[in-house]
């Protein structure tokens, strides 16, 4: 079966799957935009809602979930809560929707992990087919508003500044699909290029498509060059991710110095890049441990109305071994995130002057 090209961490699609806040805060985060600015209607549930929906939950997990043990430690405490009547007097979705979600936390706090209440039909998991690959397929396949949206928004590249003559600041709100981002991220990094040190904000990065994160680190190396990898727990693969040989713009090189802002607001695939070009020693992260989530999920169908995001891979870096989940992103230099761009940029100045040096990248 075809899995869905909406996928979740760390894999934003485009206006439609924003990301879990934190734990337990799932509902207008997984809405459309749409939704959100005018609140559909609640969806009403019933006995038989209630046991469908948990019942292909349980089997979705242990189908899917990139831990099998953990999946059936989360089937036992399910099945007991059912057992106790935990969920009887549940009649709203959101409200079914956010227990079942702080049950399985109650197991595993997999921050990608929620199930999701849908006021119109969920579709079949198969029913989008493989993701698209180019511009010209996503605009056939998006909805119109997805397609509006992208044409006039800035596409999470929020911010293309000089602070001063030598010093660059770029900040990212979100890693799209790389053949949305990729004229964005050419043009950004060809305005940036004659700085001698850089300072990349991500303190309020959402995440978005490992793509993306590979397509900017690509701007920071100068050759090709291993930078993540995800195992597919259904396939057993894992997919590897390198550096772009061609990627737009101008490159900024593997030499000049980067430092990265980021904080609890970093998620998912701002972590990705935050992480990866820490492990490579090619950035200075600066501010607070970030969110923890490393595992990309999909949403799978439980019913009309519901359905839950799950963990099906998880990101191995080539360098660690290991990946951020649950720890986040550890900074180099601790600051507190309404200080770390002045304190970035007072340490990058120096360090350009030569009297101080930066404190070493990925300890």
């Amino acid at each position: 079966m075809k899995k869905k090209w909406i996928v979740i961490p760390s894999l934003l699609v485009l206006a439609v799957v924003g990301v879990v806040a934190a734990a337990g805060a799932t509902q207008p985060m997984w809405r459309p935009l749409w939704e959100r600015v005018n609140p559909p209607p609640k969806v009403v549930v019933d006995r038989a809602m209630r046991t469908k929906a948990l019942d292909t939950l349980v089997a979705k997990l242990n189908e899917n979930y990139i831990f099998p043990d953990k999946a059936k430690e989360i089937e036992k405490v399910l099945r007991q809560r059912q057992q106790e009547g935990k969920y009887d007097g549940i009649t709203e979705g959101e409200q079914l929707a956010r227990q079942l979600t702080e049950d399985i936390h109650g197991v595993v706090k997999d921050l990608h992990m929620a199930v999701v209440s849908s006021p119109g039909m969920v579709p079949p998991d198969d029913a989008l087919g493989p993701p698209p690959s180019t511009r010209a397929e996503w605009e056939e396949r998006a909805p119109l508003p997805m397609r509006l949206f992208a044409r006039v928004s800035d596409l999470g590249v929020e911010k293309v500044d000089h602070l001063g003559p030598r010093v660059g600041y770029l900040k990212l709100s979100a890693f799209h699909p790389h053949f949305l981002v990729e004229e964005k991220f050419a043009a950004a990094m060809d305005k940036l290029a004659d700085t001698d040190g850089l300072i990349i904000d991500l303190r309020e990065n959402g995440g978005g498509a490992p793509d993306s994160v590979a397509l900017l680190v690509s701007y920071f190396v100068d050759g090709r060059t291993r930078l993540n990898d995800i195992w597919d727990r259904k396939t057993g693969v894992a997919k590897q991710f390198w550096s772009v040989d061609k990627p737009g713009g101008k490159r900024y090189g593997g030499k000049k110095p980067v430092m990265i802002l980021a904080g609890p607001g970093t998620m998912s695939a701002g972590e990705d890049f935050a992480y990866t070009m820490q492990a490579l020693k090619r950035a200075t992260v600066i501010g607070e441990r970030t969110w923890g989530g490393a595992h990309p999920a999909r949403p799978y169908r439980l019913g009309d109305h519901f359905f839950a995001v799950i963990p099906d891979a998880r990101s191995i870096s080539p360098i660690t071994r290991s990946n951020w989940e649950g720890t986040g992103v550890i900074p180099d230099i601790p600051a507190a995130p309404d200080k770390a761009l002045a304190m970035a940029e007072d340490l990058l100045r120096r360090r350009l002057q030569g009297s101080a040096p930066l404190a070493a990248a990925g300890h």
